[in-house]
């Protein structure tokens, strides 16, 4: 049990984990900023351009069954932001990384040496076609 405990301690402890588990919290407070945009700004001026329909509100009913079509939306238009924020900050992210840490040329490689065998032929054939 000991063992298993400190195997888990190291595992929290390490720095991936540890980046996840901020990433996951940051994404949490963003995801209910992209949710706000939406609700509160993209979605009534789709309405009005729809309008005055509120998008989440559209409902098909067949028979019994509603079929709230509206919702489903509502969801993958709030993905497709959430998707484009998220590529819109990676993206910055990258190019402010390359300003700040620009890549340098790596110089060529140098060739690897010529085993001493390779060599010794190599020199014994120079020496019989004189």
């Amino acid at each position: 049990m000991k063992a298993f405990l400190k195997e888990f301690k190291e595992f929290i402890n390490r720095g991936s984990v540890m980046d996840m588990a901020v990433g996951v919290v940051i994404g949490g407070a963003f995801t209910a900023i992209v949710t706000s945009l939406v609700d509160n700004i993209i979605m009534p001026i789709v309405g009005m351009i729809i309008g005055g329909i509120k998008v989440d509100d559209l409902i098909l009913t067949v028979g019994t069954a509603q079929l709230k079509y509206g919702l489903f939306l509502q969801n993958v238009l709030d993905f497709l932001i959430v998707a484009f924020v998220i590529f819109c900050v990676i993206k910055a992210m990258n190019k402010m990384t390359e300003r700040l840490h620009p890549k340098k040329e790596e110089a060529p490689a140098e060739p690897e040496p010529v085993p001493e065998d390779i060599q010794l032929l190599t020199e014994i054939r120079d020496l019989l076609k004189k």
